[in-house]
């Protein structure tokens, strides 16, 4: 499957799963008129494993509280969302009134759902054109946020676009002369097609930057400002992120009015996973690293590296020493990217050795293991690495291998955070990170799996 063959996919699941299909349109149809409608899902199975407070303390709300067309909960409770997790209680019923949001919570708590479910409820499915726009940092994400999106609107004939630097030109081209009403993208690619004038986003009444603080980058300021004011004035803005920097102040004063500011991230350690190093040489790490996965029940694991070179080596070293291992890393082929992030993400590996390309909002729930084989150097990038694991509110381990010349950083990075990563101890308690309960279990109350 070549790169556009990959990306075409993807949408044109879309269009058969919304609007070509009779069969999945008869059963909507009969659901809408049954009062026993709920009963009649054809529901995933449970996940029963042990899940944190920041997932499960909330109000008490269910996805029914906020009017949403039956359509719409049709395809939430499907997808194994049984209610709203707290970012979602905060940010559902503000977002359905058109208010700019502000967000900041823990990666792995449900924002995807808290912006792609009043998206799809505000569109309208009969008009011609782009109504909302989800800007994201990388092309895995796009992916990932359109599967979610595709999903919950599978009842509801909307049309949804992944474009991102990899796609085909042509194959856009040819997308956006048919209806389109979500486009996933990143922001240079949607920048270009919008100077084109082949994706016209003056209808646009939604924009939602994912990962926002690495949108607010220097590297996409200018490419923000030029989509932003090509849209309607009265656009509705939200933010989504885990943390955000200091030019986020500029941006709300440019393009946002009266944002409501959510923050759950109180406390920025990140519940449920725990964290441990090991002070070792540089020679020695591929020796602990063996010693690691001898000793620990991994489900599966992810292994980060600072640079692209390493990525590619110690993934060799590891395949030499026995163990199953992908690695991914920016300067890949994009077809080759895609297709060991799903062969991962439906279990075919254990073990994954990539870059930080991998840190920003990937939900795969089957990680309890993230090491650091090299330690990041800014606190943001630490926190968006370990939260690989514990996706949801489960337990999570995160280890790192610490030099002589990380120490420092170290230091700082647990004053920033507020957190304190241990020393690894001879013994590790499985309960910590291996869930005991049965993981699946068939039940219509289902638990919600999202990012």
């Amino acid at each position: 499957m070549t790169n556009s063959d990959e990306f075409t996919a993807t949408t044109t699941s879309t269009t058969t799963n919304n609007t070509n299909t009779s069969t999945t349109n008869n059963n909507t149809k009969s659901l809408l008129d049954d009062p026993n409608w709920k009963e009649k899902l054809k529901l995933p199975p449970k996940d029963n494993r042990p899940k944190t407070s920041d997932v499960t303390n909330t109000k008490g709300h269910s996805f029914e509280d906020y009017c949403l067309k039956r359509e719409l909960l049709m395809g939430i409770y499907e997808k194994g969302w049984e209610k709203p997790s707290p970012v979602q209680e905060q940010s559902i019923p503000i977002a359905l009134t058109g208010r700019d949001i502000l967000a900041r919570a823990k990666n792995g708590t449900g924002k995807t759902g808290a912006y792609t479910i009043p998206i799809i409820e505000r569109i309208d499915p009969n008009k011609n054109a782009v109504q909302a726009v989800i800007l994201v940092p990388t092309r895995e994400l796009a992916l990932q946020t359109s599967a979610i999106c595709m999903e919950l609107s599978k009842h509801i004939q909307l049309r949804v676009m992944v474009t991102t630097g990899g796609t085909s030109l042509r194959e856009d081209i040819s997308r956006l002369q048919e209806v389109v009403h979500i486009i996933i993208a990143t922001p240079g690619r949607l920048l270009d097609l919008v100077n084109k004038n082949l994706a016209k986003v003056d209808s646009c009444r939604v924009i939602v930057l994912d990962e926002a603080d690495k949108l607010l980058s220097q590297d996409y300021n200018h490419l923000l400002d030029e989509l932003l004011y090509s849209m309607p004035h009265d656009r509705q803005v939200m933010l989504f992120s885990a943390t955000f920097p200091l030019t986020v102040d500029d941006f709300i004063k440019k393009h946002m009015k009266q944002a409501y500011e959510i923050n759950l991230m109180e406390e920025l350690t990140l519940k449920g996973i725990t964290q441990f190093y090991a002070f070792v040489q540089e020679r020695q790490k591929v020796h602990c690293l063996h010693a690691l996965f001898s000793k620990l029940q991994i489900n599966q694991s992810i292994i980060f590296c600072n640079s692209t070179q390493r990525v590619e080596l110690l993934a060799k070293k590891i395949t030499e020493l026995g163990y199953s291992c992908y690695y991914i890393h920016s300067k890949m082929r994009q077809e080759h990217r895609n297709r060991v992030f799903h062969d991962f993400r439906t279990g075919l590996c254990r073990n994954l050795v990539c870059s930080d390309l991998f840190t920003r909002g990937i939900d795969i729930q089957a990680v309890n293991v993230v090491i650091n084989f090299d330690f990041p150097r800014y606190s943001e990038t630490y926190l968006h690495r370990i939260g690989r694991s514990g996706r949801y509110g489960q337990l999570g381990l995160a280890i790192s291998l610490i030099t002589y010349d990380d120490r420092f950083t170290v230091h700082k990075i647990e004053q920033e955070l507020g957190t304190e990563i241990l020393p690894i101890p001879r013994h590790i308690d499985e309960n910590l990170y291996v869930a005991k309960a049965p993981a699946i279990e068939q039940s219509t109350d289902e638990q919600q799996t999202d990012k």
